[in-house]
């Protein structure tokens, strides 16, 4: 799968939730997310782009714990890249497995997210701990769609919720991690 995203900082939650209503966005979903995040013994993730993670979620009483490895992004404007995800059971034990073969911990993310869909586009407002408040809207393509036509669709959403700058192409693991070192 090919996801293609656009995250941007924008000023209030309360503000983006009366702009997605009034464009007819439904509100689908709010959980709390918290993404373990690795780097590998034989490359610098960092340096080569990519990601390894255990992300659990929480909504209500319900928990779901996901792998995923995001590939290196493959363009200069968005989030654009390969996702490979699937589904565990235990991510203590899936975490003493990453360590036992060399991979270590870089830092955990943690957010309440609230999600919402929007004809192809899945929107989200992030409040993730230590940092401004973001939206990230994604389209997931199979790998032989063309990405260069939904990237464009989801610019064309954020200018029509008010939003043309502010647009962050680092993750929010990469963003904390530029905290930490300038503080």
């Amino acid at each position: 799968m090919i996801e293609v995203e656009v995250k941007a900082r924008i000023n209030s939650f309360s503000e983006m939730e009366e702009k997605l209503a009034e464009i007819g966005a439904m509100k689908t979903k709010k959980e709390f997310q918290e993404d373990i995040y690795f780097n590998s013994p034989v490359v610098d993730f960092a340096k080569t782009d990519e990601a390894l993670r255990i992300r659990t979620t929480t909504e209500n009483d319900n928990t779901n714990i996901f792998i995923t490895y995001k590939g290196p992004k493959i363009d200069k404007k968005s989030k654009t890249r390969r996702e490979i995800e699937m589904g565990i059971e235990d991510s203590e034990k899936c975490s003493d497995v990453f360590e036992a073969i060399g991979f270590r911990k870089v830092r955990t993310v943690r957010k309440n997210r609230q999600y919402y869909t929007y004809e192809n586009f899945e929107i989200s407002l992030d409040d993730i701990e230590g940092l401004d408040p973001y939206m990230e809207i994604e389209i997931a393509l199979n790998d032989d769609e063309d990405y260069n036509e939904a990237q464009n669709s989801i610019f064309k959403l954020f200018e029509k919720l008010g939003i043309t700058d502010g647009f962050e192409r680092t993750s929010y693991l990469e963003l904390l991690e530029n905290l930490y070192i300038t503080n």
